[in-house]
């Protein structure tokens, strides 16, 4: 079956964060599968002109490869809902989207621009009542995993190079709380955007998780904590997994026997000195985690199972616009133009964004703000061609 996956290569499409979650995951797990693969990249602002330019190529993309399934990663109105719509219309094609964050996400994004796809991938199992209370059926439960090509061994602590390590961006109180970690008396090697060491190569990271006694991982994101795609990858690279606790843990590990957990720092130091102190019970552990993640936990069984049930939904339900009886809706690129008006906002608020925040934050700051006051008032409108932020801050992310 040929997919179209639709997503950035990088971080965010930036190259200088390093390559993507998504990229590095979804793509060698699908050809695992057997799966015939091409990327179309969505998120690199410098690839297009604008978001037309980028829907225009998307829709030719797939007029040209005539994929079975586009698989995406909707970060936020880059595709617009028209053109969901048009793809959405075909009779050949099944559209499923993973969504990421959707423990606050879903209110700001995921509620719009759902009804335009065939399925609706979300890890957060607190949302699906809302999915169906606004009317969107084709949701399915699913969650991170371990690539299927990182997975290590686990080895005893005693070879191991380093005692505790964090890898993840420097964001939010995790500064602060490594510091308080370090107080407490426990060093630990930080790798990631922000950290003194900087962003590592992907490849890197399975072999600091193996060869680390302790890989500690902070379940913290906008709203209540959530799991994560560390949470399986430490065990899948035959690391021992200390981390923060998350709604849901329960569903996917034994806690205690196949990874650890800490509530509060006072709780992680206590811990952390324990596991280095006691080599054999975090070896026994980390054994145990990573042969569940092997067993029940990569991208291959994932995703095998998410186009299983989309496909068996599609088949039901999704017959599309039989062939002469109708064309697909219009996708309105005339629609998508600033004009004098928005490109006067747009200079005020930039101006002012700089003025508070300076030159570098300033202007991503002014592109949050129209989005929030977008998503609220126009809701939908936020995510089609004629929506506000699309059109005055295409190069900001």
């Amino acid at each position: 079956m040929k997919i179209l996956c639709v997503f950035g290569e990088h971080q965010y499409g930036k190259p200088s964060l390093g390559v993507g979650t998504e990229f590095a995951a979804f793509i060698p797990a699908l050809r695992k599968l057997g799966h015939d693969v091409v990327h179309f990249e969505s998120w690199n602002r410098a690839r297009y002109k604008d978001f037309a330019d980028l829907n225009r190529a998307l829709l030719a993309a797939v007029d040209r490869e005539r994929p079975q399934v586009l698989f995406a990663s909707h970060q936020l109105y880059e595709i617009w809902t028209e053109t969901l719509a048009a793809l959405k219309a075909r009779n050949d094609l099944v559209t499923i989207n993973w969504c990421t964050d959707d423990s606050w996400k879903y209110r700001e994004v995921s509620r719009f621009i759902g009804p335009h796809y065939h399925a609706m991938v979300t890890t957060d199992p607190d949302v699906i009542p809302a999915y169906h209370r606004d009317g969107i059926e084709g949701v399915l439960l699913s969650q991170w995993a371990a690539r299927d090509d990182s997975l290590l061994a686990p080895i005893p602590a005693q070879a191991c190079k380093h005692a505790v390590t964090f890898v993840g961006a420097a964001h939010g109180n995790r500064r602060e709380r490594v510091a308080r970690l370090r107080e407490a008396g426990v060093e630990i090697e930080c790798f990631g955007n922000g950290w003194p060491s900087g962003p590592i190569a992907v490849e890197r990271i399975p072999e600091i998780m193996q060869t680390s006694v302790i890989s500690l991982n902070f379940a913290n994101s906008s709203g209540h904590n959530q799991i994560k795609a560390r949470t399986f990858e430490v065990p899948g690279a035959g690391g021992f997994l200390l981390t923060e606790e998350a709604p849901h843990l329960d569903r996917w590990f034994e806690r205690g026997r196949e990874i650890e957990v800490f509530r509060d720092d006072a709780e992680l130091a206590k811990k952390v000195q324990y596991y280095l102190a006691n080599p054999s019970v975090r070896d026994s552990i980390a054994i145990a985690g990573h042969e569940r993640t092997r067993r029940e936990h990569t991208y291959a069984v994932r995703l095998e199972a998410v186009l299983r049930c989309a496909l068996e939904g599609w088949r039901r339900g999704a017959v599309g616009i039989p062939d002469g009886v109708a064309k697909p809706p219009k996708v309105p690129f005339e629609a998508h133009r600033m004009g004098l008006a928005l490109s006067a906002i747009r200079t005020v608020m930039i101006w002012a964004g700089k003025m508070i925040w300076g030159p570098r934050r300033g202007p991503r700051a002014a592109r949050r703000a129209a989005f929030e006051v977008c998503w609220r008032l126009a809701g939908k409108r936020t995510f089609g061609a004629a929506g506000w932020p699309g059109r005055m801050f295409y190069e900001y992310t």
